[in-house]
């Protein structure tokens, strides 16, 4: 992604859509070394705890660090048969809870998260918030075919009979999951930490570009806040886990395309998009997605396409095996640790992206 003058992290990447021959070098940084947008602030959280699983720790460190209220003391290990086993070390009479646990696989990370709601609540916590930055199982949030479940049902009803009295997640695969909750639901957005990345690097000629029907209220919702076109890749899929681009609807021709999804994971989806811009004299190719749910073979597509840089947030752990020059993490700490202050202190939320 083209920066202004800014010689920090900066890095030289060849043009993919440069003429043969012809090597245009654009200058680039590393987008995880912004500014964080929501830096710590505010008086330190009285009566409040931070507690996590085995799922994403690093995450619900940062959280706490920035609160100040501290990582509570919690064993979560397992049986010598593979049963989770959870234990509070320390007591949260009367506390306000807040317990932060991604669901990504394997399935043992949702079971640490039901089971610490369910020790919470028995250890007369005044209230438990399910602090889920991903929110796994939501795929089958509907009735398409005969004989299916409806996981992202079940994953609500397993959260509510589980003890919490409240729901903190971030960019639901799709919104109406919320309905699926008859207890308080607050769903954040990743926007501002993503768009705040985007600005400070500068892309000229900016269209941001929705790889599905899917994603095209949020991409709408980025090229709004980032002043950009809009354009949209038309897929069909002939079966599951394979995709066929059909279409470019919008001009893309001669600009700088940054393509915006909620999760990735095969990274398919992004890459036959990328390539379907790039036919249609795309200058440069950018992608970014909340989720970096990335399988493996997911970094070595996104290596060999014409996207230059894959921008993703640390709603999941990512690994020595997805670190890679094209991939960058943006941290949410900051936006969901002042999402539990806000809880914490009965203030609004909504004001977060009213910008």
């Amino acid at each position: 992604m083209a920066a202004p003058n800014d010689s920090d992290h900066a890095t030289e990447l060849a043009d993919p859509t440069a003429p043969s021959g012809e090597t245009q070098l654009t200058t680039t940084r590393d987008v995880s070394a912004a500014p964080d947008p929501f830096p710590a602030h505010g008086p330190l959280l009285d009566g409040c705890k931070i507690f996590t699983g085995n799922a994403h720790p690093a995450l619900a460190r940062n959280i706490a660090s920035r609160l100040g209220c501290g990582l509570g003391d919690a064993s979560v290990s397992q049986f010598e048969d593979g049963e989770t086993q959870v234990r509070i070390n320390e007591n949260i009479r009367g506390l306000d809870i807040f317990i932060v646990q991604p669901t990504h696989p394997p399935a043992t990370h949702m079971m640490e998260l039901l089971i610490m709601l369910d020790a919470a609540r028995r250890a007369s916590a005044r209230r438990v918030t399910a602090v889920v930055p991903y929110f796994g199982y939501a795929r089958q949030d509907r009735k398409d075919q005969p004989r299916v479940p409806i996981t992202a049902k079940l994953m609500a009803n397993l959260i509510t009979a589980a003890g919490a009295d409240r729901v903190l997640t971030m960019d639901l695969h799709s919104p109406q999951i919320q309905g699926f909750f008859d207890i308080p639901f607050d769903h954040l957005y990743a926007a501002p930490v993503i768009v705040d990345a985007i600005s400070r690097i500068g892309i000229s000629d900016l269209c941001v570009v929705a790889p599905d029907i899917g994603s095209v209220k949020m991409a709408r919702a980025y090229a709004k806040r980032l002043g950009a076109d809009l354009a949209l890749v038309d897929k069909r899929r002939p079966h599951p886990d394979a995709v066929e681009v059909m279409n470019v609807i919008g001009d893309v021709e001669g600009k700088n395309c940054v393509l915006l999804d909620d999760m990735v994971t095969t990274a398919r989806t992004l890459v036959q998009a990328a390539e379907a811009l790039k036919e249609r004299g795309a200058r440069g190719i950018y992608a970014g997605a909340t989720h970096g749910v990335l399988v493996p073979g997911a970094i070595e597509r996104v290596e060999t396409s014409p996207i230059a840089q894959l921008v993703v947030t640390d709603t999941v752990p990512h690994t020595t095996d997805t670190k890679h020059p094209k991939l960058h993490v943006l941290t949410v700490a900051g936006l969901l640790a002042e999402a539990i202050r806000r809880i914490h202190d009965e203030r609004s939320l909504s004001s977060l992206f009213m910008k």
